[in-house]
């Protein structure tokens, strides 16, 4: 009888959870743009993008830790922190 090789079962790798998975398994806080970033020093304009703002009224989810705090109290004249 011909020998068949067999190839033996493959492990599946546990799949990383996703960003939102992620962000929902750890303490969050939601923050809200409602000023603008226009006539602002450049480093104001620079922690908006680090958030990951674009527009007005746009809420973002970020982890709840001191860097993100800090950041939001940068410039708190241009954020505030949503209740959820």
């Amino acid at each position: 009888m011909p020998e068949t090789s067999a190839k033996p079962a493959r492990k599946q790798a546990a799949r990383k959870p996703s960003r939102a998975a992620r962000a929902a398994a750890s303490k969050t806080i939601t923050i809200e743009q409602y000023r603008s970033g226009i006539g602002c020093n450049f480093t104001h304009k620079r922690v908006l993008k680090a958030l990951g703002f674009r527009k007005i009224r746009q809420r973002v989810v970020r982890p709840d830790n001191p860097a993100v705090r800090g950041m939001v109290e940068t410039i708190p004249h241009l954020l505030r922190i949503v209740e959820s």
